[in-house]
C-alpha cells in the first residue's frame, strides 16, 4: 500500500492548496500553450513541487509518456538518449511527451552543459520540468557558470513560502479524519506543520505514525 502522502497526492489543479499564485501563472501560460517549454519549480521541501510538476506534465502527455528521473542519476549520455526518444509524438489522448527532473540541485556540470543544448532545440510537443529546493537552487548556481544559462532557458515558477501552515493543517486534518487517525484540534495540526517547517509530506508521515491520535503525546 502506498504511503498516505502518495495516496492523497492531488490529482487535479483544484486539489492543490496554498499555491494560488503559481496556478494562476500556469493558467496564463496554458492559453499560449504549455508544450515546447522548460519549467523550473523551486520551493521548500514538501510544499508541492513534484505534485505541480506532474500536473504540468500530464497537461501535455499521457502518464505513460511522462519520464520522471532524479537529477543525480542523470548523465549527459542519458540526456542525449532522452532527446532522441522525444523526437516523435506520443500515442494516446495527449500526444505530447514530458520529462520531470526532480532534485535538480543534484545535476552534474556535464549534464547541465548537455541540457543547455537539448533545451535550445526542444520539440514543440515536449516539456521539461525541473524541481529543486530553494537551498539547493542557491547551491547549484553558486560558482557554477553553466547553471545560469540553464535557468534562463526555463520559465521560473517559485512556490509560495508564506501562509502555508493553516491550509496545510486543514488538509492534513481532513486526511487524518478519513483514515481514522484524528483526535486533536486544528491548532495541534498547525503546530505540527510549523514543527516540520510547512513540509506537508513530513507532517502526513507523522500523522500516519499516529501522532494525532488523542492519547498520543506530541
Amino acid at each position: 500500500m502506498q504511503p498516505l502522502f502518495e495516496q492523497y497526492r492531488p490529482k487535479s489543479w483544484n486539489d492543490v492548496i496554498a499555491q494560488e499564485k503559481i496556478i494562476a501563472r500556469i493558467d496564463q501560460l496554458r492559453r499560449r500553450g504549455l508544450a515546447g517549454r522548460a519549467y523550473w519549480l523551486s520551493g521548500q521541501s514538501g510544499t508541492g513541487k513534484t505534485t505541480i510538476a506532474l500536473l504540468l506534465a500530464h497537461e501535455v502527455a499521457d502518464p505513460f509518456n511522462v519520464v520522471e528521473v532524479d537529477a543525480s542519476e542523470l548523465t549527459s549520455a542519458a540526456v542525449r538518449d532522452l532527446e532522441r526518444s522525444l523526437q516523435t509524438r506520443g500515442l494516446g489522448e495527449r500526444s505530447g511527451r514530458a520529462v520531470v527532473i526532480n532534485e535538480s540541485h543534484g545535476l552534474r556540470r556535464d549534464t547541465v552543459r548537455q541540457l543547455l543544448v537539448t533545451l535550445e532545440r526542444l520539440p514543440s510537443h515536449v516539456i521539461f520540468v525541473f524541481t529543486t529546493t530553494c537551498e539547493g537552487e542557491a547551491a547549484l548556481f553558486e560558482g557554477c557558470e553553466d547553471s545560469h544559462p540553464l535557468l534562463s532557458r526555463c520559465i521560473v515558477l517559485p512556490l509560495s513560502r508564506r501562509d502555508l501552515a493553516k491550509p496545510f493543517a486543514e488538509r492534513a486534518r481532513m486526511i487524518a479524519q478519513a483514515e481514522g487517525l484524528d483526535g486533536r484540534p486544528l491548532s495541534d495540526y498547525v503546530k505540527l506543520l510549523q514543527t516540520h517547517r510547512n513540509n506537508f509530506r513530513a507532517a502526513i508521515q507523522a500523522i500516519e505514525g499516529g501522532c494525532m491520535i488523542a492519547d498520543c503525546a506530541t
